[in-house]
């Protein structure tokens, strides 16, 4: 396995490295193969990571989908120029979630829970979308025969799983709201305390007792520095996406423009 540079790993946070490594390995295989790779799904960090990486190597481009235009999570595919990519290439399946929708509600919580234990890794589910009613996931396409067999229930309620058509894709409910917020620093503690208007002390408590996780791993240090397309998840208050440093005040603080989801 190839290694980074420190020249490269300085430009990434400590525990991304090994992430840094993986995704390199992956572009140098397109690049000795001269052929396409394709990738399980990326968060919007790890596709950052990989747009990052992609320049240093000479005659191989990157392209990601995740099923529809804003998808979250995407699968990408790296590819050399002489390659033409259709929206097949990302060998995706749309899973439709049937249930007794007038006398039972489902939430992503439950049905991620339920993905998660059913023996697959979070790496190969993709978004988990609803329009207010239905409820859809994609996932990848050789998973689904195993996923329509494994899973028959969500919680207490009775599913069944149907692989559909991508273009039966329902259009999703966007929970995400865009705001801009002043931040001291770029310190977890920070951040969760300024987006969600709690004091530091209450965000640093939350961090101490791993009720919040930064791209779906848990972090127990306030101190950890949040960067750009970072997801910070905070049980029962919600999610943060850092989009975008938009410079500093008068009085020094960053200002930055970011998405949030409130439960």
């Amino acid at each position: 396995m190839i290694k980074m540079d420190e020249n490269v790993y300085q430009h990434f946070k400590s525990n991304e490295h090994d992430i840094v490594d993986k995704i390199a390995n992956l572009i140098v295989k397109a690049q000795l193969n001269y052929e396409p790779v394709l990738t399980d799904f990326f968060n919007p960090r790890e596709k950052f990571i990989a747009q990052s990486l992609i320049g240093r190597y000479e005659g191989i481009k990157l392209a990601a989908f995740g099923g529809y235009h804003f998808a979250e999570r995407q699968r990408v595919l790296f590819y050399p120029d002489y390659f033409r990519y259709v929206k097949q290439d990302f060998k995706l399946a749309l899973m439709q979630i049937n249930y007794p929708e007038k006398f039972a509600k489902l939430h992503h919580g439950q049905i991620l829970g339920t993905l998660a234990n059913s023996g697959i890794k979070r790496d190969v589910i993709g978004d988990i979308i609803t329009d207010g009613c239905h409820w859809q996931f994609l996932t990848e396409e050789k998973l689904s025969d195993y996923l329509k067999n494994e899973i028959t229930r969500i919680g207490k309620i009775n599913v069944r799983l149907e692989q559909v058509d991508m273009n039966k894709l329902i259009t999703p409910i966007n929970s995400w709201n865009q705001q801009v917020i002043l931040l001291s620093s770029l310190r977890l503690d920070s951040f969760i305390s300024s987006a969600f208007k709690i004091s530091r002390s209450k965000a640093k408590t939350l961090v101490a007792n791993d009720l919040v996780q930064v791209n779906w791993a848990e972090v127990s240090q306030a101190d950890y520095q949040i960067a750009k397309f970072d997801i910070i998840s905070v049980r029962r208050y919600g999610r943060i996406r850092l989009d975008k440093i938009l410079g500093k005040t008068r009085k020094q603080k960053l200002k930055a423009e970011v998405s949030i989801i409130k439960k």
